[in-house]
């Protein structure tokens, strides 16, 4: 039997779907399962959106340009400048989800062997990528107790070498919610500047921002256009997850044309999701208002019971819609096991994501988990009363 390659053998499961058959059989026995374990909203996707898909008369579903349709790649780029990004057309590539954005973000930025700096906890994902990419991705540690704030300079400029290409960041964060300040965002300008490097900033959920705060893109940031490569995604802003349509942008021209070479490879996006995409430009600012205040109650909802359970401690979240939770378990990987496979209160039980593969070594996040705020407060209420139950009752619980 022939063997398989060693990327086919170390690409990593991920942490939020590895646990799906558990959840499964829960349900064939009839119990009822909260997803908290994944960034799926439950919010209506625009009509605008909808519309334009039933609208879709064609004879033949055709190619598209390799870049992405060009009335959507000049829409994007108003977009952006309307939110004070200026940005031309010719600076996006549409991509196949914000995930192929990030696969071609690190090929056209690191040689095989070639080291990524990412602040930790990060999404796991990007471990699968990097692992395609034949890229290493080097972490440098935030902690609980400081809300998941970003690492100092020295602690970066320490991870350095002669193979590191650039640093990677989620802002707002997933899997931590954590808002990275303007100071923050400046401070990585530095080095970035200071070493040569690039600076990747996956920002998929900047419009998700709480408690009147505001979100600072990196292509604010003035003297580094060559060293900054955004990642977006309509995934989240809409609600459209399986569309899979994304963003890379750069105003680096020779990043924007390895993207491009490597989308013809691929040939195209997704035709009909694309035109998808650009209707749902045209969701009034009404939905944002109203999507945005439901997060955030949703937020405050599920944080706040949390940190009334005995043992537990979560920060809370500035931006997305995930938390990570620190809970008195011997170990998170465990316990989410055990919560689909043995428990159940009131034929209920509870799926979360163990915080375990969101860590370069998972012992790190051995007694934390990421829990989604992606339902409503009725289902996080339940969900909320079912987990307390079980770290009353799990026989792993450490105080």
């Amino acid at each position: 039997m022939p063997k398989i390659s060693q990327t086919g053998q170390h690409i990593p499961a991920s942490p939020i779907r590895k646990l799906v058959p558990y959840a499964e059989s829960a349900k064939r026995r009839g119990i009822h399962v909260y997803h908290l374990n994944i960034g799926q909203p439950d919010i209506p996707t625009p009509e605008e959106a909808l519309a334009a898909i039933r609208a879709v008369d064609v004879r033949t579903i055709a190619y598209t340009h390799s870049a992405g349709i060009g009335s959507y790649r000049e829409a994007l780029a108003r977009f952006y400048t309307d939110r004070g990004l200026p940005l031309t057309d010719e600076q996006v590539i549409v991509t196949t989800g914000g995930s192929e954005a990030i696969l071609m973000a690190l090929l056209a930025t690191c040689d095989r062997g070639d080291q990524i700096i990412v602040p930790e906890p990060y999404y796991a994902n990007y471990n699968g990528f990097a692992t395609e990419a034949g890229v290493e991705i080097v972490p440098v540690r935030s902690y609980i107790e400081e809300d998941f704030a970003l690492p100092s300079i020295a602690e970066f400029e320490r991870l350095i070498t002669p193979k590191t290409r650039g640093i990677l960041i989620c802002n707002p964060n997933n899997p931590t919610g954590y808002l990275y300040s303007e100071a923050e965002i400046r401070q990585l300008r530095e080095i970035v500047l200071r070493h040569d490097l690039f600076l990747i900033a996956d920002e998929v959920y900047s419009d998700f921002c709480y408690d009147g705060a505001q979100h600072h893109s990196v292509l604010t940031l003035e003297g580094v256009d060559d060293h900054v490569i955004m990642v977006d995604s309509i995934s989240k802003r809409f609600s459209m997850c399986g569309t899979r349509i994304g963003a890379l942008v750069s105003r680096n021209a020779a990043v924007i044309d390895a993207a491009l070479r490597m989308g013809q490879a691929r040939l195209c996006a997704p035709y009909i999701e694309q035109l998808a995409a650009e209707a749902a430009l045209h969701t009034p600012k009404s939905y944002f208002t109203t999507v945005h205040d439901e997060y955030q109650a949703r937020r405050n909802f599920m944080i706040d019971a949390l940190n009334r359970m005995p043992g537990v401690r979560c920060p809370m979240p500035r931006g997305a819609f995930y938390a990570i939770a620190e809970l008195p378990v011997d170990d998170a990987d465990r316990f989410a096991q055990w919560m689909l496979e043995e428990f159940e209160h009131q034929g209920r039980t509870v799926m979360v994501a163990p915080a375990s593969g969101f860590y370069a070594d998972p012992a790190t996040g051995r007694h934390q988990v990421r829990l989604a705020y992606v339902l409503n407060i009725d289902d996080l209420r339940a969900a909320m009363e079912t987990l307390a139950v079980a770290l009353q009752t799990y026989p792993g619980r450490t105080r």
